[in-house]
């Protein structure tokens, strides 16, 4: 869902302090506290580890694939701000020869919010078809359910053991909560459970099991990347050893905020949004749906202040957005610019559509693709947990 830091020019590429030199000399000062039969084990598997990792991911000259890492959390259908922000993008990435790209979808964390076991079970095999329909290969990445992979949460509590409560507390989503409730004149904790506060704890989990390298997030997921490291260094420190890896966040570019057909941000919960996976005939109506000012028909009219122009725009390259524009400003009429725009979409989304369609007529070839994401992912995740279970002492 974003690109690789590899794969950015260097001056968007986001700055990360250099760990080697903290970790190295953690190591001088901690690595007593180990065993010598405990770091010999954790020396052993380490190397063990990182042979099979080079043998995975070796790749033309011989270099070493990235690891990026998607987490996707069940939710309803998506719409085209959706696709242009989230599907596009990360598709790039998967296609991208130098990253090993892994997806999984995130249903223990819909638990915060979803209690009806049939919706998340429907929600789980829906977004896995919508991300396949869209393009996914599952042959040249892993998809797999979050559930399915036992290592996430024996490492989640772990980790937990060295998450300073204070540290805990910063957490923007527990934050955000508790600053509602003191809005509202109420208890600061109302509502939260434990899996919200929690929340970075199992994500940072499903980073560090899988040595990620990379996690591509918007702006406002950078936070959890950053515990997620701020708990993989407080951990080394105390063991003396680079025992988990260190991620990055991968901030993807702004490609501009989407509006929905009533100027606001295409949000479901506005109910304004240009569904991906609608009818042909009910996607029309929806294009329809969008507002325009009383211009008349063959008047020129500016495209930059058309919100059936601000939608089209985001689908289209340079060349055909300034052609599109000449277009307006040649006098195109409303309905004539919105069935440009309602071909446009037609034409990119009748083949996921039909793909969708497809898959989701056949669940049991979804829980195929999840069960075989996880027995390989698995095999990943085993090795970076026997690492962590060395170096605490357990057996």
């Amino acid at each position: 869902m974003f690109a690789p830091e590899s794969c950015l020019p260097t001056s968007v590429r986001p700055e990360q302090p250099n760990p080697n030199a903290s970790i190295a000399a953690a190591s001088t000062t901690f690595v007593a506290r180990i065993p010598p039969s405990c770091r010999a084990r954790l020396r052993a598997s380490r190397r063990d580890h990182c042979t099979g990792r080079v043998a995975r991911y070796r790749h033309g000259g011989g270099s070493v694939k990235k690891v990026s890492l998607t987490g996707i959390k069940p939710t309803a259908q998506p719409h085209i701000g959706n696709w242009l922000g989230m599907h596009r993008p990360s598709l790039e990435l998967a296609a991208d020869p130098s990253v090993s790209a892994y997806y999984f979808v995130a249903d223990y964390h819909a638990l915060t919010t979803i209690r009806d076991p049939a919706e998340l079970r429907r929600l789980t095999i829906d977004v896995a078809a919508v991300w396949l329909a869209f393009g996914l290969d599952p042959t040249r990445t892993l998809v797999y359910r979050q559930s399915d992979v036992p290592e996430v949460f024996e490492l989640s509590w772990i980790l937990a053991c060295f998450s300073p409560k204070g540290f805990m507390n910063k957490a923007h989503a527990y934050k955000a909560a508790r600053d509602v409730n003191v809005a509202k004149g109420e208890d600061e904790d109302a509502g939260v459970n434990m899996g919200l506060y929690t929340y970075p704890i199992l994500m940072a989990a499903d980073i560090l099991i899988v040595d990620a390298d990379v996690v591509p997030v918007g702006q406002d997921q950078v936070q959890h990347v950053e515990m997620a490291r701020d708990m993989a260094q407080r951990f080394n420190h105390t063991y003396g050893a680079e025992v988990l890896k260190l991620p990055t966040a991968l901030v993807r570019g702004e490609s501009g905020v989407v509006p929905g057909v009533d100027g606001r941000k295409m949000s479901k919960s506005y109910g304004n949004t240009l569904p991906c996976f609608s009818t042909a005939k009910q996607l029309r109506k929806a294009v329809m749906r969008i507002e325009t000012d009383s211009t008349p028909p063959e008047a020129p009219k500016d495209p930059e202040t058309s919100l059936v122009f601000k939608i089209h725009r985001a689908l289209l390259d340079k060349e055909r957005t300034e052609a599109l524009a000449a277009e307006y400003r040649a006098g195109i009429s409303w309905g004539g610019a919105k069935q440009l725009l309602a071909e446009e979409l037609e034409a990119l989304l009748a083949e996921p559509r039909a793909k969708y369609d497809e898959l989701m007529k056949d669940p049991s070839s979804i829980e195929d693709i999840l069960d075989d994401g996880a027995k390989r992912v698995r095999a990943i995740a085993g090795p970076v947990l026997g690492r962590v279970r060395d170096a605490v002492g357990v057996r």
